[in-house]
């Protein structure tokens, strides 16, 4: 097991990188320099390399014959050297392995595409925050489906480690998660060779002011959908703005001119880019970012505020929940931000986007089409999983104790204001009493 390499899931963004950086150096000073640790972004540039089959060929080639155990972390992993070697000695290099702490849906899930309606138990696959290990022997063999089979064939990557571990399991044919409780979610001490690294703020919080909020709607929601945003995080939000398709007093909300459509929304979006670009830029405005969320968003206010205050607002950023597209396909893919949890823009990126993008129809879907416009743009979207494009129910408990959401999404066979009370309320009301 002396013979370990490294791979830290990095982006390029100066608040990750960073952490990619202090871990990469955390583990070569426990290793004096023995082991390799690769960041991603740089030694393995590919549009689609986050979603981990792309790296395969590469790793392959470079560690595929001096190597016993490739480990994929992500910037938040923390890792305790001396027992994850521990951990890994007693697996034999040679065999096809497979290590992680094991997740599994409890119910179908639709960010898992449904899969093993009959029985979600049934399927396991990694904590990606925790890290995860498979011995060089599976690597050559993956590597080896992808030359017979080129990639998998698939439109849509949203959980790039679920899957990751179909393609692994191959239908049955192939090898299956094995739990290892070494690889912890919380520290528990010299038992955990990895453990998740919970969120901290950077220091100063984004001010209340800095934020401006773009609420989309429509109006057969203003009735239900708008009273419970206004019930929830809406109180504690100080620029917020209602874009419907229909003027009413009652919301009130902002009309643009774009009719309602079914799906899609796309020039509604960007329609309301345009607007709040040219309502902010001629005058001498505190706001700084732009957070575009659907009238079905659940969202905490002071969680949004403390993961902003890690950005630079100076810079080109779009931040939220990083889904792809068409990464099958070498060079014709690209990464978007799935609009249901949330999208946050600094305002240099509002202008340009404001400037440069156009729907092909006002039904397209909005958010990827602002994804293959920060593509062209040449803006690199950043990805946070405390954004959530699903219910809490959606994901596993393991996974949710990962990370500090930020946002869920969807009204759909849930109470939302219980969502906003049991992961947001607490939060958002003492960081209102703190700034009285």
């Amino acid at each position: 097991a002396e013979d370990v390499v490294f791979v830290i899931l990095s982006q390029p963004n100066p608040y990750h990188l960073a952490r990619a950086q202090e871990l990469k150096n955390n583990i070569q000073a426990q290793s004096k320099d023995q082991f390799v640790v690769h960041l991603s972004h740089l030694d393995f540039p590919h549009a689609g390399g986050w979603t981990i089959i792309p790296l395969i060929p590469q790793l392959s080639r470079l560690h595929g014959s001096n190597s016993s155990f490739i480990v994929f972390l992500e910037d938040g992993t923390r890792v305790r050297l001396g027992r994850l070697l521990d951990t890994l000695r007693t697996r034999r290099g040679k065999d096809e392995v497979f290590l992680g702490y094991a997740l599994h849906d409890r119910e179908p899930s639709i960010i898992h595409h449904f899969a093993f309606y009959e029985d979600p138990t049934s399927f396991k696959y990694p904590n990606l925050a925790s890290g995860f290990a498979i011995s060089t022997a599976l690597l050559l063999r993956l590597n080896e489906r992808l030359r017979r089979e080129n990639m998998p064939k698939t439109d849509f990557n949203i959980d790039s480690v679920h899957e990751f571990s179909l393609f692994v399991w191959n239908d049955g044919a192939g090898v299956a998660l094995s739990h290892d409780s070494s690889f912890c979610v919380a520290d528990e001490g010299e038992a955990c060779a990895t453990h998740v690294r919970p969120f901290e703020s950077c220091g100063d919080v984004a001010p209340r002011g800095s934020i401006y909020f773009a609420v989309k709607t429509c109006s057969k929601f203003h009735e239900d959908r708008v009273p419970i945003v206004k019930k929830t995080w809406a109180k504690h939000a100080a620029i917020l703005r209602f874009f419907s398709d229909v003027e009413d007093d009652t919301v009130p909300t902002v009309t643009l001119g774009v009719a309602n459509t079914e799906h899609g929304h796309c020039e509604k979006t960007f329609s309301i880019l345009r607007y709040i670009n040219r309502e902010i830029e001629n005058r001498n405005s505190d706001i700084r970012w732009i957070f575009i969320a659907d009238d079905d968003t659940i969202l905490s206010v002071s969680g949004l505020r403390a993961l902003l205050g890690c950005y630079d607002s100076g810079d080109a950023v779009a931040l939220g929940e990083r889904y792809g597209y068409g990464m099958s396909a070498p060079g014709a893919g690209y990464d978007y931000i799935t609009g249901g949890g949330g999208i946050a823009i600094s305002r240099p990126l509002l202008s340009r986007l404001a400037l440069n993008c156009s729907c092909p129809t006002a039904s397209a879907p909005d958010d990827m089409y602002m994804g293959l416009c920060l593509k062209e743009i040449g803006t690199v979207i950043t990805h946070s999983p405390l954004f959530h494009q699903a219910r809490p129910m959606d994901y596993a408990e393991a996974y949710l104790r990962s990370y500090s959401a930020v946002s869920f999404h969807k009204h759909w066979m849930v109470d939302p204001i219980k969502v906003y009370n049991s992961w947001f309320a607490y939060a958002d009301t003492v960081a209102a009493h703190t700034e009285l």
